[in-house]
Protein backbone atom coordinates (compact mmCIF):
# COMPACT_ATOMS: atom_id res chain seq x y z
CA UNK A 1 0.00 0.00 0.00
CA UNK A 2 1.34 3.31 -1.24
CA UNK A 3 1.98 5.75 1.81
CA UNK A 4 0.51 9.37 1.23
CA UNK A 5 3.07 12.00 2.95
CA UNK A 6 0.25 14.57 3.03
CA UNK A 7 -2.01 12.53 4.75
CA UNK A 8 -2.23 14.34 8.35
CA UNK A 9 -0.74 13.26 11.38
CA UNK A 10 -3.13 14.43 13.99
CA UNK A 11 -6.43 14.09 13.06
CA UNK A 12 -9.20 16.32 15.53
CA UNK A 13 -12.77 13.53 15.43
CA UNK A 14 -15.36 14.42 16.75
CA UNK A 15 -19.03 13.02 17.06
CA UNK A 16 -21.59 13.54 19.95
CA UNK A 17 -25.42 13.47 19.62
CA UNK A 18 -27.23 10.14 20.48
CA UNK A 19 -25.36 7.03 21.54
CA UNK A 20 -26.22 4.78 18.88
CA UNK A 21 -24.34 7.27 16.22
CA UNK A 22 -21.52 7.03 18.39
CA UNK A 23 -21.26 3.36 18.76
CA UNK A 24 -21.52 3.20 14.93
CA UNK A 25 -18.24 5.09 14.74
CA UNK A 26 -16.30 2.49 16.21
CA UNK A 27 -15.92 -0.01 13.63
CA UNK A 28 -14.93 2.97 11.28
CA UNK A 29 -12.59 4.45 13.55
CA UNK A 30 -10.27 1.67 14.81
CA UNK A 31 -10.34 0.39 11.18
CA UNK A 32 -8.83 4.08 10.35
CA UNK A 33 -6.57 3.70 12.72
CA UNK A 34 -5.09 0.42 12.16
CA UNK A 35 -4.95 0.68 8.89
CA UNK A 36 -3.08 4.35 9.37
CA UNK A 37 -0.70 3.55 12.55
CA UNK A 38 1.49 6.73 11.70
CA UNK A 39 -1.46 8.99 12.45
CA UNK A 40 -3.20 10.11 16.03
CA UNK A 41 -6.56 10.37 15.78
CA UNK A 42 -8.29 12.31 18.34
CA UNK A 43 -11.93 11.47 19.10
CA UNK A 44 -13.80 13.33 21.02
CA UNK A 45 -17.78 13.12 22.64
CA UNK A 46 -19.37 13.74 25.70
CA UNK A 47 -17.93 12.42 28.88
CA UNK A 48 -21.06 9.93 29.15
CA UNK A 49 -20.13 7.71 26.52
CA UNK A 50 -15.89 7.49 26.55
CA UNK A 51 -15.92 3.93 28.28
CA UNK A 52 -17.73 2.73 24.92
CA UNK A 53 -14.38 2.61 23.41
CA UNK A 54 -13.19 -0.76 24.63
CA UNK A 55 -9.52 -2.14 23.88
CA UNK A 56 -9.19 1.05 21.42
CA UNK A 57 -5.97 1.13 18.70
CA UNK A 58 -3.06 2.36 20.50
CA UNK A 59 -3.16 5.44 18.14
CA UNK A 60 -6.72 6.95 19.37
CA UNK A 61 -7.37 8.81 21.75
CA UNK A 62 -10.95 9.56 23.43
CA UNK A 63 -11.55 12.89 25.37
CA UNK A 64 -14.96 13.51 26.71
CA UNK A 65 -16.14 17.24 26.24
CA UNK A 66 -18.83 18.61 27.95
CA UNK A 67 -20.83 20.68 24.84
CA UNK A 68 -22.95 22.26 27.89
CA UNK A 69 -19.69 24.73 28.58
CA UNK A 70 -19.48 25.37 24.83
CA UNK A 71 -22.26 27.41 23.05
CA UNK A 72 -20.55 30.36 20.55
CA UNK A 73 -17.91 30.35 17.92
CA UNK A 74 -15.55 32.07 20.91
CA UNK A 75 -15.97 29.33 23.15
CA UNK A 76 -15.27 26.89 20.42
CA UNK A 77 -12.52 28.97 19.27
CA UNK A 78 -10.71 28.31 22.58
CA UNK A 79 -11.63 24.36 22.89
CA UNK A 80 -9.77 24.25 19.05
CA UNK A 81 -6.83 26.40 20.22
CA UNK A 82 -6.68 24.12 24.24
CA UNK A 83 -6.91 21.04 21.49
CA UNK A 84 -4.18 21.85 19.09
CA UNK A 85 -1.54 23.36 22.00
CA UNK A 86 -2.14 19.79 23.34
CA UNK A 87 -2.17 17.34 20.31
CA UNK A 88 -0.77 19.22 17.20
CA UNK A 89 -3.98 19.24 15.62
CA UNK A 90 -3.54 19.40 11.82
CA UNK A 91 -6.96 18.11 10.32
CA UNK A 92 -10.26 17.75 11.16
CA UNK A 93 -12.82 14.85 10.77
CA UNK A 94 -16.70 16.17 11.68
CA UNK A 95 -18.74 13.06 11.81
CA UNK A 96 -21.50 15.04 13.28
CA UNK A 97 -22.11 18.00 10.83
CA UNK A 98 -24.40 19.96 13.38
CA UNK A 99 -23.68 23.67 14.43
CA UNK A 100 -21.53 22.56 17.34
CA UNK A 101 -19.18 20.86 14.66
CA UNK A 102 -19.29 23.86 12.26
CA UNK A 103 -18.13 26.40 15.10
CA UNK A 104 -15.19 23.88 15.41
CA UNK A 105 -14.83 23.67 11.99
CA UNK A 106 -14.79 27.35 11.09
CA UNK A 107 -12.09 27.43 13.89
CA UNK A 108 -10.04 24.93 11.84
CA UNK A 109 -10.41 26.73 9.10
CA UNK A 110 -9.09 30.45 10.86
CA UNK A 111 -5.95 28.31 11.68
CA UNK A 112 -5.53 26.83 8.95
CA UNK A 113 -6.56 23.19 9.79
CA UNK A 114 -7.93 21.33 7.00
CA UNK A 115 -11.50 19.77 7.62
CA UNK A 116 -14.10 17.56 5.97
CA UNK A 117 -17.47 16.83 7.27
CA UNK A 118 -20.01 13.96 6.62
CA UNK A 119 -22.89 14.37 4.05
CA UNK A 120 -25.86 13.50 6.01
CA UNK A 121 -27.91 13.01 2.67
CA UNK A 122 -30.87 14.29 4.12
CA UNK A 123 -32.64 14.84 0.39
CA UNK A 124 -32.29 11.45 0.21
CA UNK A 125 -33.98 11.05 4.14
CA UNK A 126 -36.77 12.85 3.06
CA UNK A 127 -37.30 10.85 -0.24
CA UNK A 128 -37.59 7.81 1.74
CA UNK A 129 -39.97 9.36 4.90
CA UNK A 130 -42.02 11.29 2.76
CA UNK A 131 -45.85 10.24 3.16
CA UNK A 132 -46.46 9.68 -0.50
CA UNK A 133 -44.51 8.96 -3.89
CA UNK A 134 -41.52 7.63 -1.31
CA UNK A 135 -38.43 6.28 -2.79
CA UNK A 136 -37.84 2.63 -1.58
CA UNK A 137 -33.90 2.57 -1.93
CA UNK A 138 -31.49 1.92 0.51
CA UNK A 139 -29.59 4.97 1.32
CA UNK A 140 -25.59 4.83 2.28
CA UNK A 141 -25.26 3.67 5.85
CA UNK A 142 -23.47 6.14 8.40
CA UNK A 143 -20.94 3.53 8.81
CA UNK A 144 -20.10 4.61 4.96
CA UNK A 145 -20.60 8.26 5.11
CA UNK A 146 -17.96 7.81 8.40
CA UNK A 147 -15.51 6.29 6.16
CA UNK A 148 -16.25 8.83 3.16
CA UNK A 149 -14.67 11.72 5.83
CA UNK A 150 -11.46 10.30 6.33
CA UNK A 151 -11.39 8.86 2.14
CA UNK A 152 -11.18 12.73 1.53
CA UNK A 153 -8.37 13.20 3.85
CA UNK A 154 -6.87 10.43 1.51
CA UNK A 155 -6.41 7.62 4.21
CA UNK A 156 -6.25 3.95 2.95
CA UNK A 157 -9.26 1.79 4.97
CA UNK A 158 -10.01 -1.41 4.70
CA UNK A 159 -12.21 -3.50 7.04
CA UNK A 160 -10.05 -4.44 10.10
CA UNK A 161 -12.78 -4.65 13.31
CA UNK A 162 -15.11 -7.46 14.03
CA UNK A 163 -15.29 -6.74 17.57
CA UNK A 164 -14.10 -5.02 20.24
CA UNK A 165 -12.74 -8.48 21.58
CA UNK A 166 -11.23 -9.45 18.16
CA UNK A 167 -11.60 -13.06 17.74
CA UNK A 168 -12.67 -13.41 21.48
CA UNK A 169 -15.40 -12.35 24.25
CA UNK A 170 -14.94 -10.16 26.90
CA UNK A 171 -13.69 -11.25 30.37
CA UNK A 172 -16.56 -12.78 32.49
CA UNK A 173 -15.04 -11.11 35.54
CA UNK A 174 -15.77 -7.78 34.49
CA UNK A 175 -19.76 -8.87 35.15
CA UNK A 176 -19.49 -11.49 38.18
CA UNK A 177 -21.86 -9.37 39.77
CA UNK A 178 -24.79 -9.69 37.46
CA UNK A 179 -24.25 -14.11 36.84
CA UNK A 180 -22.17 -16.39 37.04
CA UNK A 181 -19.76 -17.36 34.46
CA UNK A 182 -21.92 -19.09 31.54
CA UNK A 183 -21.89 -22.52 31.98
CA UNK A 184 -21.38 -25.28 29.16
CA UNK A 185 -24.73 -25.96 27.09
CA UNK A 186 -26.13 -22.65 28.63
CA UNK A 187 -28.25 -20.03 26.42
CA UNK A 188 -27.91 -16.64 27.43
CA UNK A 189 -30.28 -14.38 25.37
CA UNK A 190 -30.76 -10.37 25.65
CA UNK A 191 -33.59 -7.92 25.26
CA UNK A 192 -33.72 -4.61 24.69
CA UNK A 193 -37.28 -4.24 24.37
CA UNK A 194 -37.26 0.09 24.65
CA UNK A 195 -36.04 3.14 22.33
CA UNK A 196 -35.90 6.45 22.82
CA UNK A 197 -39.39 7.56 20.77
CA UNK A 198 -42.73 5.28 20.82
CA UNK A 199 -42.82 4.54 17.18
CA UNK A 200 -39.50 2.53 17.89
CA UNK A 201 -41.12 0.41 21.09
CA UNK A 202 -42.41 -2.85 20.55
CA UNK A 203 -45.47 -2.41 22.95
CA UNK A 204 -44.56 -4.31 26.19
CA UNK A 205 -47.39 -6.13 26.36
CA UNK A 206 -46.08 -8.34 23.37
CA UNK A 207 -42.84 -7.88 23.96
CA UNK A 208 -43.78 -9.70 27.74
CA UNK A 209 -45.52 -12.60 25.82
CA UNK A 210 -41.74 -13.13 24.00
CA UNK A 211 -40.19 -12.85 27.61
CA UNK A 212 -42.83 -15.51 28.40
CA UNK A 213 -42.08 -18.48 26.29
CA UNK A 214 -37.89 -17.88 26.31
CA UNK A 215 -38.32 -18.16 29.84
CA UNK A 216 -39.66 -21.92 29.57
CA UNK A 217 -36.55 -22.74 27.71
CA UNK A 218 -34.33 -25.06 29.80
CA UNK A 219 -30.79 -24.31 30.48
CA UNK A 220 -31.82 -20.57 29.49
CA UNK A 221 -30.60 -17.07 30.90
CA UNK A 222 -32.70 -13.95 29.80
CA UNK A 223 -31.11 -10.85 30.78
CA UNK A 224 -33.05 -7.39 30.27
CA UNK A 225 -31.43 -3.91 28.80
CA UNK A 226 -33.17 -0.77 29.85
CA UNK A 227 -32.18 2.80 31.39
CA UNK A 228 -35.52 5.08 32.24
CA UNK A 229 -36.97 5.28 35.70
CA UNK A 230 -40.23 3.37 33.80
CA UNK A 231 -37.80 1.09 31.64
CA UNK A 232 -36.50 -0.06 35.21
CA UNK A 233 -40.24 -0.24 36.78
CA UNK A 234 -41.63 -2.75 33.84
CA UNK A 235 -38.15 -5.05 33.46
CA UNK A 236 -38.41 -5.49 37.54
CA UNK A 237 -42.04 -6.74 36.96
CA UNK A 238 -41.04 -9.30 33.99
CA UNK A 239 -37.84 -10.25 36.16
CA UNK A 240 -39.47 -10.94 38.78
CA UNK A 241 -42.00 -13.10 37.06
CA UNK A 242 -40.17 -15.00 35.23
CA UNK A 243 -37.75 -17.63 36.05
CA UNK A 244 -33.88 -17.02 35.15
CA UNK A 245 -34.39 -13.53 34.31
CA UNK A 246 -31.97 -10.79 34.85
CA UNK A 247 -32.92 -7.18 34.88
CA UNK A 248 -29.80 -4.87 34.20
CA UNK A 249 -31.44 -1.62 34.48
CA UNK A 250 -31.79 -1.88 38.31
CA UNK A 251 -28.63 -0.20 38.84
CA UNK A 252 -25.80 1.65 36.63
CA UNK A 253 -22.90 -0.95 35.35
CA UNK A 254 -21.30 0.82 32.84
CA UNK A 255 -20.32 0.38 29.06
CA UNK A 256 -17.05 -1.98 29.92
CA UNK A 257 -18.94 -4.31 31.74
CA UNK A 258 -22.17 -4.44 30.49
CA UNK A 259 -20.09 -4.88 27.00
CA UNK A 260 -18.19 -7.66 28.26
CA UNK A 261 -21.60 -9.31 29.36
CA UNK A 262 -23.04 -9.06 25.84
CA UNK A 263 -20.33 -10.61 24.15
CA UNK A 264 -21.20 -13.51 25.72
CA UNK A 265 -25.13 -13.45 24.38
CA UNK A 266 -25.96 -15.93 22.22
CA UNK A 267 -28.37 -13.59 20.84
CA UNK A 268 -29.91 -10.03 20.96
CA UNK A 269 -33.53 -9.03 20.70
CA UNK A 270 -33.57 -5.25 20.28
CA UNK A 271 -35.11 -2.25 18.78
CA UNK A 272 -34.03 0.22 16.29
CA UNK A 273 -32.17 1.33 19.63
CA UNK A 274 -28.68 1.56 20.38
CA UNK A 275 -28.25 -1.48 22.42
CA UNK A 276 -28.60 -2.89 18.59
CA UNK A 277 -25.24 -0.95 18.21
CA UNK A 278 -23.67 -2.09 21.28
CA UNK A 279 -24.42 -6.00 20.79
CA UNK A 280 -23.41 -5.50 17.40
CA UNK A 281 -19.86 -3.81 17.97
CA UNK A 282 -19.36 -7.27 20.03
CA UNK A 283 -20.09 -10.10 17.45
CA UNK A 284 -23.14 -10.81 18.62
CA UNK A 285 -26.23 -11.66 16.09
CA UNK A 286 -28.87 -9.41 16.47
CA UNK A 287 -32.77 -9.71 15.70
CA UNK A 288 -34.00 -6.24 15.51
CA UNK A 289 -37.53 -4.95 15.36
CA UNK A 290 -38.40 -1.90 13.41
CA UNK A 291 -41.40 0.14 13.52
CA UNK A 292 -41.48 3.72 12.15
CA UNK A 293 -38.35 3.73 11.27
CA UNK A 294 -36.33 1.70 8.43
CA UNK A 295 -32.92 -0.11 7.32
CA UNK A 296 -33.28 1.52 4.66
CA UNK A 297 -32.05 4.72 6.44
CA UNK A 298 -28.72 3.52 7.01
CA UNK A 299 -28.87 2.84 10.95
CA UNK A 300 -29.20 -1.14 10.76
CA UNK A 301 -26.23 -2.94 13.39
CA UNK A 302 -22.51 -3.27 12.07
CA UNK A 303 -22.72 -6.66 10.17
CA UNK A 304 -26.12 -7.39 10.52
CA UNK A 305 -28.18 -9.91 8.57
CA UNK A 306 -30.66 -9.26 6.62
CA UNK A 307 -32.69 -12.45 8.13
CA UNK A 308 -32.40 -11.27 11.35
CA UNK A 309 -34.65 -7.94 10.71
CA UNK A 310 -38.60 -8.14 11.63
CA UNK A 311 -40.53 -6.08 10.15
CA UNK A 312 -43.92 -5.33 8.39
CA UNK A 313 -44.12 -4.64 4.53
CA UNK A 314 -46.07 -1.08 4.59
CA UNK A 315 -46.60 1.56 2.13
CA UNK A 316 -46.49 4.43 5.09
CA UNK A 317 -42.94 2.81 6.16
CA UNK A 318 -40.46 4.40 6.81
CA UNK A 319 -42.15 7.66 7.98
CA UNK A 320 -39.46 8.81 10.49
CA UNK A 321 -35.64 8.76 9.92
CA UNK A 322 -35.92 8.61 13.92
CA UNK A 323 -39.13 7.10 14.87
CA UNK A 324 -39.89 10.56 16.97
CA UNK A 325 -43.58 11.90 14.30
CA UNK A 326 -46.52 10.81 15.36
CA UNK A 327 -48.34 7.62 13.77
CA UNK A 328 -50.60 8.99 10.78
CA UNK A 329 -52.59 5.80 11.14
CA UNK A 330 -52.68 6.57 15.10
CA UNK A 331 -52.30 2.73 16.15
CA UNK A 332 -48.33 2.07 15.74
CA UNK A 333 -49.61 -1.41 13.75
CA UNK A 334 -46.31 -1.36 11.88
CA UNK A 335 -45.25 -2.74 15.59
CA UNK A 336 -48.40 -3.77 17.20
CA UNK A 337 -49.26 -5.94 13.89
CA UNK A 338 -46.23 -8.20 14.67
CA UNK A 339 -46.83 -11.53 16.03
CA UNK A 340 -44.63 -12.10 19.14
CA UNK A 341 -44.14 -16.09 17.31
CA UNK A 342 -42.42 -14.60 14.69
CA UNK A 343 -39.77 -13.00 17.24
CA UNK A 344 -39.75 -16.03 18.83
CA UNK A 345 -39.50 -18.13 16.28
CA UNK A 346 -36.12 -15.88 14.93
CA UNK A 347 -34.40 -16.59 18.71
CA UNK A 348 -35.45 -20.27 18.62
CA UNK A 349 -33.56 -20.70 15.09
CA UNK A 350 -30.43 -18.93 16.20
CA UNK A 351 -30.34 -20.44 19.64
CA UNK A 352 -31.00 -24.06 18.33
CA UNK A 353 -28.61 -24.09 15.61
CA UNK A 354 -25.32 -22.53 17.24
Amino acid sequence: MAKNSNKPKNVLVARFSALGDVAMTIPVVYSVCRCNPDTRFIFITRPSQTSMFVNPPENLVVLGIDVKRYKTPVDYWRLFKELKKEYDIDAFADLHGVIRTYMLGLACTLHGVKRHAIRKGRMHKRALTRPRNKIMLPLLSSRARYREVFFNFGFAIEEKFTSIYGDGKGDPAMFAGITAPKQPGETWIGIAPFAKHKGKIYPPELMEKVIESLSQRSHTKIFLFGGGEEERRILGEWAAKYPDTINLAEKKHGFPVELALLSHLDTMVSMDSANMHLASLVGVRVISIWGATHPYCGFKGFKQRESDIVQLPMTCRPCSVFGNKPCARGDYYCLAGLPPQVIINKVNSIVDHR
